[in-house]
């Protein structure tokens, strides 16, 4: 049999780590520009051209569920830059002690 060695893993901890406010605040600008990418992209699509479409209100369902992924997705690379602004904005109001353990690290 061969031993396993232990000291290349990580250590892997049950106890939920706590999120400084900074990260509370970087999470939630990404889910509010997530929320402004879906209304953006559901307004632009409310537009009706006439076309006949072949597949009903199937394809609405999947078109919808397009877009919210799309959403994600560029909310979460930054694509856009909504989320970064928001954040720096907001982390001016952020307590002073928090701010400067940040640049710290």
């Amino acid at each position: 049999m061969t031993a396993i060695s232990t000291t290349s893993a990580p250590a892997l901890s049950l106890t939920p780590t706590a999120q400084t406010d900074r990260e509370k605040l970087s999470g939630a600008a990404k889910q509010f520009e997530a929320i402004f990418l879906r209304q953006m992209l559901a307004a632009a699509r409310s537009v009706d051209f006439g076309g006949d479409d072949v597949f009903g209100k199937m394809d609405e369902t999947f078109v919808q569920m397009r877009d919210e992924r799309f959403a994600e997705i560029a909310s979460q690379s930054g694509a856009l830059g909504l989320a970064a602004q928001i954040e720096r904005h907001l982390a001016a109001l952020l307590p002073a002690d928090t701010a400067t353990a940040q640049k710290a690290t």
